[in-house]
């Protein structure tokens, strides 16, 4: 039993003996990898240097600044029951039944008005004027038959939908009120990659809620409006956005507006990491037309284009993979008459650089016809530049009004002329067809793509000029369609309001 203690003390020894050796064995590469001497290099956080100081991200002003500046909107849509037979099974919207009478609504024929309902939403919008002028998202109130805007004082007013254009989902409101708070806008030419943010509304009926993150792009088009014509290029954030917060703010940390926040990419259907705002500048002169004119007054080139990227680039054998190539010119265009070809390159609008489309069609999206604008092109490899005066889309430099606005874009869709051929299979004797149905009143109407239009407001119609003329001498009652889809005898009928 001694001689057993006597190997556990002499073990104890041992070891002790082998850390201590190994401690002073090893102490002086630890020394010299720290760099004790008084020259060595001093110790930093990584990314910092002896110039930088860290100062922690303040959103307090931008948020004190934007919170009284945003409101929170409900909106009401009255929605009816299916309508019967003679118009397709469609209901026929509200001013199309005080046109021609409750009768075609009725579910037997007889003039009793089909079952009514109220869909409600809710939204934000921005005040832009001590006046109540207030801009919001066209998918949150463009429809709407009710409006209720509550301010961040709790006060509420009834508001009225002043103008709307689905080519950027911008709409315009105005309340009756005076001495408003209201927000500045900013360039969002200026705004960079990687700059703060801060978005303020009302997701999921939360009022006043602040997030705050950075841009992570510009210039990004995600197809998501509808219109035939869209202009999409949206500055992309990671500040949480939900449903609720359309129409809402994101500003700079000094509280001026860079955007209208309007979507969100999401598996879903809340905030997954990206979220999309209609940039300030193109805001501030679409609500500027809406206010003047009630409508916005779009600007086109008139040329078909595309974004010159690597494979294209390849395919073409260019020597660069950045800016706009000229696929098309269309007749009677400002493109045409400004001299551009298929061919040409365009890489600067107003001395401002595009290397995309998206990019591209804001820049032109942003002027009205008859304005005059710079572009800077290469050709066959050398820079040229040229002006354009851009026009409407009738092709010229007309305002356009309320009242001449119903044109052939309201409708949404394209119309295909048929030929002999066609008709015969068909058993007509004329129509159009409609195709490339999008965002308008035909769609609102239920009318589906491949309907054979051949009467309008019981006038024959064989081509667009037809549907246009009809439109011109509409009275702004209603519009009655006939016609029929390939494959069915019956005749099909839709309506709607002006």
């Amino acid at each position: 039993m001694n001689k057993m203690k006597l190997y556990i003390v002499l073990a104890a020894f041992l070891g002790s003996g082998l850390t201590l050796g190994g401690y002073k064995l090893l102490e002086k590469d630890n020394v010299q990898i720290i760099h004790t001497a008084n020259d060595a290099p001093k110790a930093h956080f990584t990314g910092l240097n002896n110039t930088t100081t860290m100062v922690a991200t303040d959103f307090t002003v931008a948020a004190e600044q934007t919170l009284p500046k945003v409101v929170h909107i409900k909106v009401t849509q009255k929605m009816k029951g299916q309508a019967f037979s003679p118009f397709g099974g469609q209901q026929m919207p509200e001013e199309f039944q005080r046109f021609f009478g409750p009768f075609f609504n009725s579910p037997n024929g007889r003039g009793e008005a089909p079952e009514e309902f109220k869909q409600e939403g809710s939204g934000s919008g921005v005040i832009i004027s001590p006046d109540g002028y207030i801009v919001t998202n066209n998918h949150v109130a463009g429809d709407a038959d009710e409006i209720e805007v509550s301010l961040y004082d709790k006060r509420t007013f009834k508001a009225e939908l002043v103008g709307k254009d689905p080519s950027t989902d911008l709409a315009l409101l105005k309340i009756d009120a005076k001495d408003l708070p209201y927000v500045a806008f900013a360039n969002s030419d200026n705004i960079k990659v990687g700059q703060w943010v801060v978005a303020v509304g009302n997701p999921f009926n939360l009022e006043s809620t602040v997030t705050a993150g950075i841009v992570s792009a510009k210039g990004r088009s995600i197809n998501i409006n509808t219109d035939k014509a869209p202009i999409e290029a949206f500055i992309q954030t990671d500040a949480a956005v939900n449903p609720g917060n359309s129409g809402g703010a994101l500003v700079n940390l000094d509280g001026e507006l860079v955007g209208i926040n309007s979507a969100i990419a999401s598996p879903t259907g809340s905030y997954a990491g990206y979220s999309f705002a209609v940039p300030s500048n193109l805001v501030g002169k679409i609500v500027d037309d809406l206010r003047k004119y009630g409508v916005s007054q779009r600007a086109f080139l008139g040329a078909r284009i595309r974004t010159v990227d690597g494979n294209f680039a390849k395919e073409q054998k260019l020597d660069m993979t950045s800016g706009v190539w000229i696929d098309e010119v269309n007749d009677n265009s400002a493109a045409k008459e400004a001299g551009l070809e298929k061919g040409d390159i365009v890489t600067a609008i107003d001395g401002v650089t595009v290397t995309e489309s998206p990019a591209f069609i804001e820049q032109i999206g942003r002027h009205r016809p008859g304005d005059k604008v710079t572009l800077t092109y290469l050709r066959n490899g050398k820079e040229r530049t040229t002006v354009a005066t851009l026009k409407n889309a009738s092709g010229n430099t007309d305002t356009v009004t309320k009242a001449t606005s119903l044109s052939m874009a309201a409708l949404g869709a394209d119309f295909k002329a048929l030929s002999t051929k066609e008709l015969d299979a068909l058993d007509l004797s004329h129509g159009v067809k409609v195709e490339n149905l999008h965002s308008g009143k035909l769609k609102s109407a239920g009318v589906q793509e491949g309907f054979i239009i051949t009467k309008m407001n019981n006038q024959p119609v064989s081509s667009e000029d037809d549907i246009q003329r009809i439109l011109d001498e509409n009275d702004g009652n209603g519009v009655l369609i006939e016609g029929k889809y390939k494959g069915e005898r019956d005749m099909v009928y839709y309506g709607f309001g002006l």
